[in-house]
């Protein structure tokens, strides 16, 4: 898997989990849906994305969108 895939992965997930919990745990979980959101707008304008920080420390191929 590169990069790119793994960060946009990681967010799908994210939102989903946020998703999930706001329905059975507590609204306000809906701000972590939120965070992940503003974070990918965020990624879209500077390119940098702490996520993918991670998953290159991890040892994850780059890709063309995070370098």
């Amino acid at each position: 898997m590169i990069l790119d895939r793994a960060v946009m992965a990681f967010a799908g997930c994210v939102v989903l989990l946020g998703i999930v919990l706001s329905l059975t745990v507590h609204p306000w979980w809906i701000a972590l849906t939120a965070f992940a959101g503003l974070n990918m707008i965020q990624a879209s304008f500077t390119g940098w994305c702490p996520a993918a920080m991670v998953f290159k420390a991890l040892g994850v191929r780059p890709g063309t969108a995070f370098k």
